[in-house]
């Protein structure tokens, strides 16, 4: 899917600095190396990208793809994203009523998904994920294998949750060892790699 952003927009390109969409603005892809990224309530951008930096889109925000190597992404409430979703190094964060058009990747970095629907599923390798309430991905998570660095050093298994009223299509592949609980009302495919332990309340077993 295309950013929604308008062709007659303007790109925002630096490489140290932050950049920041006014409330209610509209601003074509924004890139910077070295800073955040901020899109504010209402506002519409196309594709944000960093490298070292956080980016936080706020509440009923249109943009493009997210991406940044080092850092968090943190998104509010009834948010938009035409593509995907990814980091290296830091968590993910999706708030109510989400609407990712691609998938959501990250290798260190845990994953917190509430009401949001996700087309294009899931991929990981080390860091917690939610998936709560009420949210449905669409193509399945998997876990890659990691490095032997990761190995080397990892202090417990991955807590992965599927919360209350969740669904998840297509199959739940890890390649290493989690810890997997899944809500009695949550709906999910085929798991390979994985015991699923299935919990009812409002909190799944494990948690700090």
């Amino acid at each position: 899917m295309s950013a929604p952003a308008s062709a007659q927009d303007q790109d925002h390109s630096k490489v140290n600095g932050s950049i920041k969409v006014e409330d209610g603005g509209r601003a074509g892809d924004l890139d910077t190396v070295n800073g955040s990224i901020r899109v504010g309530e209402n506002a519409s951008a196309g594709d944000a990208e960093t490298v070292n930096g956080s980016i936080k889109v706020y509440d009923g925000a249109r943009v493009g793809g997210l991406s940044t190597v080092n850092g968090s992404i943190r998104v509010g409430r009834q948010v938009a994203i035409g593509d995907d979703v990814g980091t290296v190094n830091g968590g993910i964060f999706i708030d109510h009523g989400g609407n990712v058009s691609g998938g959501i990747e990250t290798v260190n970095g845990a994953i917190g998904l509430v009401d949001t629907d996700v087309a294009e599923g899931i991929e990981t390798v080390n860091g917690d994920l939610t998936v709560g309430i009420g949210s449905h991905v669409h193509g399945g998570i998997r876990y890659e294998k990691p490095d032997h660095q990761w190995i080397s050093f990892k202090q417990r298994n991955p807590r992965v949750v599927i919360a209350q009223d969740a669904r998840v299509d297509g199959p739940l592949v890890f390649e290493h060892e989690v810890s997997l609980y899944v809500h009695e009302s949550a709906t999910i495919g085929p798991v390979t790699g994985a015991e699923a332990v299935r919990y009812s309340g409002a909190r799944a077993p494990g948690g700090d």
